[in-house]
């Protein structure tokens, strides 16, 4: 009976915690749009939700991500005067596997330093996950409302 209660709520929060890391991956492409040769990162987010729901139940959806890959995965560097980026294996998006798997951004406008960040576009992409986050979160709080109501009998 609690699995019925739970199961809608077990989807919400894999949709959650990828839309989190949509987020995080699109602020890191907008962060790095000044930098020259810098690629611009993303996942198939329906894909990858699919992927996350097809999983055992009790799987849960940071491995999916990761890919039950090492633990830590570390980008390299042109300069040693840049900033290692380091990511633990615990759901980040630089080990994401499978068909989750972070992908390139097609390039819209050819720049000179060979950057393909679009700002414009990567703008859009962040106020969309935002919102999409937002209304997740609050389907869940409506979900729990609605539960906890239903314990209490009103």
């Amino acid at each position: 009976m609690l699995d019925k209660m739970t199961n809608q709520l077990g989807f919400q929060g894999n949709a959650l915690i990828l839309r989190a890391e949509r987020q995080r991956i699109i602020a890191s492409n907008i962060a790095n749009a000044d930098t020259p040769g810098y690629v611009a990162r993303d996942f198939d987010f329906a894909s990858t939700l699919r992927e996350a729901t097809k999983a055992p139940a009790g799987a849960d959806v940071k491995s999916i991500l990761n890919g039950d890959k090492g633990p830590t995965v570390s980008t390299a560097t042109s300069d040693p005067r840049h900033f290692r980026a380091t990511t633990t294996g615990s759901g980040s998006a630089s080990t994401l596997g499978g068909p989750g798997k972070l992908g390139y951004a097609v390039q819209t406008q050819p720049a000179l330093d060979n950057n393909s960040v679009d700002l414009d576009r990567e703008r859009a992409n962040f106020v969309d996950n935002a919102v999409r986050y937002e209304a997740t979160l609050r389907f869940i709080n409506g979900n729990a409302k609605t539960m906890l109501s239903a314990i209490q009998g009103q």
